[in-house]
Order: structure tokens, then sequence, then C-alpha cells
């Protein structure tokens, strides 16, 4: 009996899950300007904005500057090592 209540709180908690809308609380409650833009928002909700593939040219001048700041921020770790 108690494996078969176990089973049915299972059952019930994936189709409690399964039942969720992705993204559905994920809005702002504001006129938005923007929209629609796929610029800004992407093709489709889930998707990266378009804005987000722009490749931009390096600047080695700037690197001791983020070096100084990831070394006040996290310490000795950097984020190469993953910690």
């Amino acid at each position: 009996m108690k494996g078969l209540l176990n089973k049915g709180l299972l059952v019930l908690a994936v189709v409690s899950l399964a039942s969720c809308d992705y993204q559905k609380y994920n809005t702002v409650r504001q006129k938005d300007f923007r929209a629609g833009d796929e610029y800004v928002y992407g093709p489709h909700p889930d998707s990266a904005a378009i804005q987000s593939n722009y490749k931009y040219t390096a600047r080695p001048e700037l690197e001791q500057r983020t070096g100084k700041i990831r070394q006040k921020l996290f310490g000795g770790s950097t984020i190469a090592q993953g910690n």
C-alpha cells in the first residue's frame, strides 16, 4: 500500500511539473517599447538576441583592469580555474 502511495505521489509530481509554462512569469509589468524587436529579444522568446551574436575586437589594454576587478570580486581564484 505504501509503495502504491509513493508511486501515485511520483506520478502526481511529474504531471504537475509537466504542466508548467516555461517563461510564463518572466515578464515586466510596464510597457515595452521594443516588444517584438528581434534585435533585442531574438526571433523566439527562448532564443538569444541577435545583438549577442556580434563579435568585438579585443582590446588588450583592458586586460589589466579586468584582472584587477576579478581579483577584487573573486579573490585569488580566476574564472579559468573554475573556482
